[in-house]
């Protein structure tokens, strides 16, 4: 019998070694695609069949080219490993539930958990209502200049400081500023007044990053949670040297997310770990990734293949259980292969 055969998108990305590998093992004919010329990307070496992608943003070139790839390729699963992608395949779905056509399934979580994940004060409510977990408090840059609309730069110098603004549905720390005082404040709002409908303002709560891959099944409710401290980070976000360990309490909260969001499939939460002056440890939840974290690859080395128990969710069955995971430092580092000889020269 013909093994299936899995799509994987932006190989080139951060999360594309550990996702391919995994395929392999699990006995996948794997199709791979990227934006760069296959002897540009090392991973174009590990898949059956490579193929150049055109850009997301050009929206009706992207889905032209997915859709053919799924017809020729004769795709099962397709596994979209970036933001962009996964916004234009969300797009889709609102037009055509079928999105690829044929036979092939879009492995990432439903419509309206999508869409509460892009939307980073939507999420916040919702949690806030079922009171699951803290988030931080704030509110739109549009409503804090109405309220201030009367008082000027008085106003702005009258804020505690520091803030944060951020985009209201943004990723990956894009657009992303930290506030320290009036003045950074007073260019900051002149720069995005026009955009102040888009842009949430809150205070900045102190602590380090964790995130946690976690993957559900929403059929049987089962839900597996490994959390990692971002010891050190990439500009955009992703991390290179973690601590994965196991918290019942933050895996709890986790648990109840993904409930309470519908996640299917593995996502990524992040998180602000902040030690208080008594020494308590309060999770404050930042937003859910609704896709591979470019970090998936250190819990799949600590002992959970999150990647495979995600295809499982849409093979319909459910997610493995954790069994035993010991607290370690995993640290990532770059190798350099020859891809091809240039015959030019």
């Amino acid at each position: 019998m013909m093994k299936n055969t899995v799509l994987v998108t932006a190989i080139g990305s951060f999360s594309a070694d550990a996702v391919i590998q995994s395929c392999r093992r699990e006995g996948f004919r794997i199709v791979g695609c990227d934006i760069y010329p296959a002897e540009w990307v090392v991973s174009s070496m590990d898949v059956d069949v490579f193929y150049r992608a055109p850009y997301a943003t050009d929206t009706e070139a992207y889905r032209s080219f997915i859709r053919q790839i799924c017809e020729t390729e004769q795709i099962d699963y397709v596994l979209p490993l970036t933001d962009i992608e996964i916004d234009v395949f969300q797009q889709w779905r609102q037009e055509d539930q079928n999105c690829p056509g044929g036979r092939a399934v879009v492995c990432m979580s439903d419509r309206e958990t999508i869409h509460l994940c892009r939307n980073k004060r939507r999420a916040a409510q919702l949690l806030d209502a079922q009171k699951i977990c803290r988030t931080i408090p704030g509110k739109r840059l549009s409503e804090l200049l109405e309220t201030l609309e009367n008082s000027g730069q008085e106003g702005l110098a009258g804020l505690s400081y520091p803030l944060v603004i951020k985009p209201e549905d943004g990723r990956s720390s894009q657009g992303l500023r930290r506030i320290f005082d009036f003045r950074e404040m007073e260019l900051a709002v002149s720069q995005l007044r026009e955009q102040a409908e888009h842009y949430l303002v809150q205070p900045m709560i102190s602590g380090g990053i964790t995130t946690v891959d976690v993957v559900r099944s929403p059929e049987t409710g089962r839900c597996v949670c490994l959390p990692r401290r971002e010891l050190l980070r990439t500009l955009n976000g992703a991390g290179t040297s973690v601590q994965v360990f196991r918290d019942p309490v933050l895996e709890k909260i986790c648990e109840a997310i993904a409930g309470a969001l519908n996640v299917k499939g593995c996502v990524n939460f992040e998180f602000i770990e902040h030690h208080t002056e008594q020494g308590e440890v309060l999770w404050y939840f930042l937003e859910c990734n609704p896709r591979f974290a470019g970090g998936v690859a250190f819990s799949c080395m600590a002992g959970y293949d999150m990647v495979k128990n995600h295809l499982r969710c849409f093979a319909g069955e459910e997610p493995e259980p954790a069994g035993r995971i010991q607290s370690q430092y995993i640290a990532r580092r770059y190798t350099e292969y020859r891809m091809k000889e240039d015959t030019n020269e």
